[in-house]
C-alpha cells in the first residue's frame, strides 16, 4: 500500500529548483546593495567608483528590482499545486493543512523580520491563503481572477476618481512616514533596538509599501499564474511546453517595450503628480510581470538546451534550500552591513556591496551541496515540512 502511495507523487521538476535558486540569487544581489534597506552612500568613495555604484545599481534594479520577486511568487504557487496535487491523487483534502503551512511560514517570516524589515515571507503567508480559495475552480476562472487582479483595479479606482475630482488631494504614502521613523533606530549600536524596530516600526513600512505598490494585488495573481502552469505542466520538457515558453518569451518582449517606454515618458505625459503616481504602479507592475516572462521563459529554454543546462543546474541545490538561503541571507547580510554589527554600510557602495553579495552566494552555494549530501531537505525545509504533517489527533 505504502509504495504505491509513494507512486503516486509528482516527481520533483529540477528546472523549478533552479529557476528558484536563480530567483534567491539575485534578491540576495539586490538586498546587498541596498544594504538590506539601510540606504546610505558613502561619500568617502573616489569618484570613479561612485560612477560604478550608480551604473551597478541600475542596471541590477533594471534586471533583478520587482521581477525576482514575481519569479519567487510565481514559483510559490506553482509548488502549492504539486502538493496540492500529490494529496488529492491519495484522497486527501490539502486545503487546511496548507492553510497550516501558511501559519508556519507566518512564523518564519516573524523571524525573518527580526532581522530584515524587509521580509517577504509573512505577506505570502497572509496572501497564500487565495489559493484555497481557487484551487477547486476551473482553469478559466482562475485566470480572469487572476488577471483581474493584476490590472490592479483599486490603482485604476483611484485613477479614475482623482480624474472625476480635480480638487481632492489624497493622504501622503504611510510607508514614507514608517521609513522615516526607523531612521532613529538604525543609528544604533543594538541588536535590540534593531529586533524591536522591525518588528514595530519596520514591519508596519514594509506592508504599507507592498500596498502602496500593488504587491497586494500582483502576489496573488502571480499565485494563481504558477497554479495554472502546473495545471498545464508548462514546466514539464515537452514540445508543447517549448512551443508556449517560445511564444511567451517573443510576446513578453513586445509587451516590455512598450510599457517600459510609456513608463519612462510618463512623468512628460501626466502632469498631476497624484494621477502619475497611480498609473506608476500599474505600468510598473505590468511592466515587471513582462520582464518577469522574459527572464523565466529565457531561463527555461536555455535549461533544457544540454550545453546550458551544466551550467544552470547548479543552482538546483541553492533552489532546493530556498527558505534556508532567504533567511540566512538576513541574518549574515544585515550583520555585515547594520551598526550592531560589522557596520560597513558606512563604507560600502554598490560595487563591494555586490561583490559581497557574491561572496555570501558562494560560500551558501557550497553549504547547500554539502548539507544536500548529507540531508534530503535544508534545515528550516525540514523543519517547515515536519511541522506541516505534524498530526492534530489520532491517526
Amino acid at each position: 500500500m505504502s509504495n504505491s502511495i509513494l507512486n503516486l507523487k509528482t516527481p520533483r521538476v529540477e528546472v523549478v529548483d533552479a529557476l528558484r535558486g536563480f530567483a534567491i540569487m539575485s534578491i540576495m544581489f539586490l538586498h546587498n546593495i541596498e544594504h538590506f534597506d539601510y540606504y546610505y552612500f558613502p561619500e568617502a568613495l573616489p569618484e570613479w567608483m561612485k560612477v560604478m555604484d550608480k551604473i551597478i545599481w541600475e542596471i541590477l534594479f533594471f534586471l533583478f528590482g520587482g521581477k525576482s520577486y514575481a519569479i519567487f511568487a510565481l514559483l510559490f504557487g506553482f509548488s502549492f499545486y504539486i502538493q496540492n496535487d500529490n494529496q488529492e491523487k491519495k484522497g486527501n483534502d490539502f486545503r487546511l493543512r496548507f492553510l497550516w503551512r501558511l501559519l508556519l511560514l507566518l512564523g518564519f517570516g516573524i523571524l525573518n523580520t527580526v532581522f530584515y524589515e524587509g521580509d517577504i515571507l509573512v505577506l505570502y503567508a497572509v496572501l497564500g491563503v487565495v489559493l484555497i480559495l481557487v484551487c477547486k475552480w476551473n482553469d478559466k476562472a482562475v485566470f480572469i481572477t487572476a488577471l483581474i487582479l493584476m490590472l490592479q483595479p483599486l490603482e485604476w479606482s483611484k485613477y479614475f476618481y482623482m480624474l472625476l475630482h480635480p480638487d481632492y488631494v489624497p493622504m501622503p504614502n504611510l510607508s514614507e512616514h514608517y521609513f522615516g521613523m526607523m531612521g532613529d533606530y538604525l543609528k544604533s549600536n543594538s541588536f535590540m533596538d534593531y529586533a524591536v524596530g522591525n518588528l514595530t516600526i519596520g514591519r508596519w513600512a514594509s506592508i504599507f509599501w507592498s500596498w502602496e505598490n500593488g504587491r497586494f494585488f500582483q502576489a496573488p495573481a502571480l499565485f494563481m499564474f504558477g497554479l495554472l502552469l502546473g495545471r498545464k505542466k508548462l514546466f514539464i520538457a515537452s514540445v508543447e511546453s517549448n512551443l508556449f515558453w517560445k511564444k511567451a518569451l517573443q510576446y513578453a518582449i513586445v509587451f516590455f517595450i512598450l510599457s517600459f517606454t510609456f513608463k519612462t515618458f510618463l512623468p512628460e505625459l501626466i502632469e498631476r503628480k497624484t494621477l502619475m503616481n497611480s498609473l506608476s504602479v500599474i505600468v510598473t507592475s505590468w511592466s515587471n510581470l513582462a520582464f518577469m516572462i522574459v527572464l523565466v521563459s529565457t531561463f527555461i529554454l536555455l535549461y533544457r538546451k544540454e550545453s546550458v543546462c551544466n551550467l544552470l543546474s547548479k543552482l538546483i541545490p541553492f533552489g532546493k534550500m530556498s527558505l534556508t538561503n532567504y533567511i540566512l541571507q538576513s541574518i549574515v547580510g544585515c550583520f555585515i552591513y547594520y551598526r550592531y554589527g560589522l557596520g560597513l554600510v558606512e563604507y560600502t557602495g554598490a560595487t563591494y556591496s555586490l561583490l559581497i553579495g557574491i561572496g555570501l552566494f558562494i560560500l551558501q552555494l557550497f553549504f547547500c551541496k554539502w548539507w544536500l549530501a548529507k540531508y534530503k531537505q535544508g534545515p528550516l525545509e525540514y523543519i517547515w515540512h515536519k511541522a506541516t504533517w505534524i498530526s492534530f489527533g489520532k491517526q
